[in-house]
């Protein structure tokens, strides 16, 4: 017998400023058991540096993403008609420290990963990575990494710490979280403090794509690029909304002027169809940064499309 599948709540089946406020308003799940894929939020943002909020994101990601609909008209993606989805609700960090919030995010993962369930994240800022890498490498091994963003997130420290949202991927590194031979880092930019801010994720064998290298560009033949080279590894997704120029998402803790299009964003979201993707995310979404909640619409429907691009949905 066919399982029935969760879908979206329609808009003639109540109107869509109204009932939960859940992930595209899918029923919300106690437990990651029977399900193929769950969005998750996690919002923390006491590892930021410049502006806080993003520990808004979750809930305006979910109030914003009322409006998507479960076909990709311009791909041809049908995620509900062959996965399980559900919202999980959010992961209950611990406000006043991040040291003790890191485990709890990573415990929470482990059981979403060992019930066979791909985790799609809302952040709360970029530390959150950490964590749930910690978690994804547990049960894969190390992955290969596509990550959009202005900064490369390698610093060693922050003001003497070393867990914050501008070290996760040093971090990650350090730990053997990584393959670091199919590191890709997509729209870097800005100013920065040195050279080596760009050039330690070169020598550790990331591949480095700065934002004015692909100015006016199709990143379609980039993305080919990428999953030729990442093959079928495991690989883990992590968008910072900041990758974007603030143009388009303002509503973030630390932009970047001169960054991606939403155009490219798609691109690069789209392009990652084919890859073995285990988890992405979706993070630093700082809405009191932007009233007019454009930057948690595009973080939602980025978060779809990510979900439109996991293994095993069709296209119509």
């Amino acid at each position: 017998m066919a399982r029935a599948l969760n879908q979206p709540l329609g808009g003639d089946e109540m109107p869509r400023f109204g009932g939960l406020a859940s992930m595209m308003r899918l029923p919300v799940a106690t437990t990651p058991e029977g399900l193929d894929a769950a969005f998750v939020g996690v919002p923390l943002d006491i590892g930021t540096s410049h502006r806080g909020g993003a520990r808004f994101g979750p809930r305006a990601i979910r109030a914003e993403s009322a409006l998507i609909r479960p076909y990709n008209m311009a791909t041809g993606a049908a995620p509900f008609d062959a996965l399980q989805v559900a919202d999980l609700g959010d992961v209950p960090i611990n406000t006043y420290s991040l040291a003790k919030s890191l485990p709890i995010i990573s415990a929470f993962y482990e059981r979403v990963l060992a019930a066979g369930c791909r985790p799609l994240t809302l952040g709360g800022d970029h530390t959150i990575a950490l964590p749930i890498l910690r978690a994804v490498a547990a049960r894969h091994g190390p992955v290969a990494l596509v990550h959009v963003d202005a900064h490369a997130d390698v610093n060693d420290e922050m003001l003497g710490e070393r867990i914050a949202h501008g070290t996760p991927f040093r971090r990650a590194v350090e730990e053997g979280l990584l393959r670091c031979d199919r590191v890709w880092q997509i729209g870097l930019r800005g100013s920065g403090y040195a050279a080596d801010d760009f050039d330690w994720p070169r020598r550790q064998g990331f591949t480095v794509v700065q934002a004015h290298e692909v100015w006016y560009r199709s990143l379609a033949p980039l993305m080919d690029e990428l999953r030729a080279k990442v093959g079928d590894a495991p690989c883990y997704l992590s968008f910072d909304i900041d990758g974007i120029d603030p143009a388009f998402a303002g509503g973030t803790g630390t932009p970047e002027v001169g960054g991606l299009s939403v155009p490219q964003a798609l691109e690069i979201v789209r392009g990652c169809r084919g890859l073995n993707l285990v988890g992405a995310d979706l993070v630093e979404v700082a809405p009191p940064y932007d009233p007019s909640g454009n930057t948690a619409l595009l973080g939602a429907n980025l978060l779809y499309e990510m979900l439109c691009v996991l293994p095993g949905v069709p296209r119509r």
